[in-house]
C-alpha cells in the first residue's frame, strides 16, 4: 500500500499530477485545492497517498495534507459519495468549509461541488453529522475570526485508517473493511497494532462470507 510520495512534478492537468519518484512516474487524482497549493512543474513535492484497488485497477488519490485526505475518507463513508464526488467537494471546499458546513448542517455550501445535488448534500450532512461530535459551530467560528486554522479531528485513529486501506486494497469494499476493522478494534481494545488489526479484520471478512 502506498501511503505517502515524495517526488518531482512532472506533469498535472486539472484533476491529476504525475510525480516522479526516483525515475517512477506516479499518476495521482487531486482535487484544486492540493494542485493549487502543489508548486509547479519541475519542482518537488509530497503527497499523502489513499491507494484504492478495484478488480484490475489501481488508483492513487494526493492530497496535500492529512486534513484533506482524512475529510476525503470522511465524505466517502456516504452512500452515494464516490472516489470522485469525494474529490470534487474537496475542489470546492476546503475542509474546514466542509467541518463547519457539517456542524451547521448548511447543505448550500455543499452543493457548490460539482455533481451534488440538495437530496446528496442532505445526506452527506445526515449521516455525518454524529462522526465529528468535537466540532460545535461556536469553536469553528471562534476559531475561524481569530484566524486560527481548525485542525480536522479524524473519526479514527490512523491505524484504523491504514487497516481499512489495506482491506479495501485487497479487493474488499469500504462499508465492508470498515465494518470488519471496527469489531477488530472492539476485539482488540484500544491501542491495538496495525497488524492484529488487520490479522483481525481479514478473519472477520472470512467469518462474513
Amino acid at each position: 500500500m502506498i501511503a505517502r510520495l515524495k517526488g518531482i512534478i512532472e506533469d498535472m492537468g486539472d484533476t491529476w499530477v504525475i510525480l516522479d519518484v526516483n525515475g517512477v512516474g506516479y499518476l495521482a487524482s487531486c482535487s484544486r485545492q492540493t494542485l493549487t497549493h502543489m508548486g509547479a512543474i519541475g519542482e518537488a513535492t509530497s503527497l499523502h497517498i489513499e491507494t484504492v484497488l478495484r478488480q484490475d485497477n489501481l488508483q492513487l488519490y494526493g492530497f496535500s495534507t492529512l486534513d484533506e485526505k482524512n475529510i476525503f475518507l470522511l465524505l466517502t463513508t456516504v452512500q452515494g459519495v464516490g472516489m470522485r464526488v469525494g474529490l470534487a467537494i474537496l475542489s470546492a471546499l476546503t475542509p474546514d468549509k466542509v467541518l463547519h458546513a457539517i456542524a451547521t448542517q448548511d447543505k448550500t455550501i455543499i452543493t457548490r461541488a460539482d455533481g451534488v445535488g440538495p437530496k446528496l448534500a442532505s445526506r452527506i450532512l445526515s449521516e455525518l453529522k454524529d462522526k465529528v461530535p468535537q466540532l460545535s459551530a461556536a469553536t469553528i467560528s471562534a476559531n475561524q475570526s481569530a484566524g486560527a486554522a481548525q485542525p480536522f479531528a479524524a473519526p479514527a485513529c490512523s491505524e484504523l485508517e491504514e487497516a481499512i486501506s489495506a482491506l479495501i486494497n485487497l479487493g474488499y469494499r469500504r462499508p465492508e473493511a470498515q465494518q470488519a476493522i471496527h469489531n477488530a478494534q472492539q476485539s482488540l481494545g484500544e491501542g491495538a497494532l496495525l497488524s492484529n488489526l488487520i490479522r483481525v479484520g481479514l478473519a472477520n471478512m472470512g467469518r462474513a462470507a
